[in-house]
């Protein structure tokens, strides 16, 4: 019998006002003015809690650009009972809009940071916000809900790390994550620029230990090892359509926010179904929950239970099979491609390009214009 699902990622939209190279949305962010409308949105959350969902993400794109919709998104899922999070890079929330999502309910609030000073942050993000972004951290750190500082970590910031760690030290942060990019999206297209060295890893490593030592009790750390650098795998969502669900601006249900990358699946929509429909009996869900579509080596390797053969989009993205043993893992024949790439050597893309709509028309050029904070 198939386990519900936990937990609920609604990716509101795609539009952003930043464009950062490691974003893991999709090449093709299509047109925002086929986004779900607010209606839609509140049926999928009374879906998630009749699949007993307990936890609900809104993230994009910038999910406060739909100010008035987030605001009811989260109204109604805490009236579930469900922990809400917004995931943001915070240069739209306002003391009074804070307020509001705090009064709906809103239990956690996870900020991105770039980098820890306005230059090099202005580099990577392509947007001069950092001063934005301190405003809001240091606004959400005086009211009374969770908060995270989050900043993704790659070839451009990397040896940035103990300024980062400072930097949080001194706002007080008390937790911290640290997440070496993935390589989904535009991360994908970009790694070559992205991908950190193998002196940068290992010195980050010892950075972070001797931090967590140092600040324990104090500020969590939270340590996200880069998959390209490990003999292992990890456990990708905790398996295949096993815990999770993402729900994308258009409405398609996907077991993991970076799976429609995988061009051989046919992903179903809100707008066709339901949320239970998708979980328990759509092909692509059912592709590759469990072990029994594992090839060799997985099928007869003691630990197709703990990381159930690593993640499919990767998997698909660099060996071009969904149903292949993940590259990132020791033991796949395809290892050597994930090998070829931890020098740090040319591969495609050697500089980034900007996270940008490449819009077609003039209405989709309006469409997708960020509007003023």
């Amino acid at each position: 019998m198939t386990p519900n699902p936990r937990s609920l990622l609604c990716e509101l939209t795609y539009r952003c006002n930043l464009q950062c190279p490691y974003c893991y949305n999709p090449l093709d962010l299509g047109n925002p003015r086929d986004d779900l409308d607010v209606d839609t949105w509140l049926r999928v959350l009374d879906e998630a809690a009749q699949l007993g969902i307990l936890q609900i993400g809104f993230s994009g794109g910038e999910p406060t650009l739909r100010r008035a919709d987030l605001l009811r998104m989260v109204e109604r899922s805490t009236a579930h009972g469900a922990y809400t999070n917004l995931i943001t890079q915070g240069t739209f929330l306002d003391a009074r809009y804070l307020d509001e999502l705090l009064a709906a309910g809103l239990a956690h609030v996870q900020i991105s940071i770039q980098a820890p000073e306005r230059e090099s942050a202005f580099a990577i993000a392509g947007t001069d916000v950092h001063e934005r972004k301190l405003e809001a951290l240091r606004l959400v750190a005086t009211r009374d809900v969770a908060l995270t500082l989050n900043c993704v970590l790659h070839r451009l910031n990397h040896d940035a790390l103990p300024e980062v760690i400072a930097f949080a030290e001194r706002e007080g942060i008390r937790k911290l994550e640290l997440a070496n990019v993935q390589f989904y999206g535009w991360a994908y297209k970009n790694r070559g620029a992205l991908i950190p060295t193998r002196e940068q890893v290992e010195r980050s490593a010892t950075i972070v230990t001797a931090a967590r030592d140092r600040l324990r009790g104090k500020m969590e750390i939270v340590y996200v090892l880069p998959d390209y650098f490990e003999e292992f795998p990890k456990p990708c969502m905790h398996g295949w359509a096993q815990v999770a669900l993402t729900v994308t601006p258009d409405g398609r249900i996907l077991p993991c926010p970076a799976a429609a990358a995988i061009a051989t699946l046919a992903f179903p929509t809100v707008r066709d179904g339901s949320l239970a429909d998708a979980w328990r009996d759509s092909a692509a869900f059912q592709a590759y929950r469990g072990t029994d579509w594992m090839p060799d080596p997985c099928r007869s390797c003691d630990r197709r239970e703990r990381d159930f053969g690593g993640c499919r989009c990767q998997a698909f993205l660099l060996a071009g099979d969904a149903g292949a043993t993940d590259p990132a893992c020791s033991k796949s024949p395809h290892h050597d491609l994930v090998v070829a790439l931890r020098g740090g050597g040319p591969v495609p893309e050697a500089l980034p390009v900007p996270r940008r709509f490449t819009a077609a028309t003039p209405a989709q050029h309006e469409a997708s214009s960020i509007p003023s904070a």
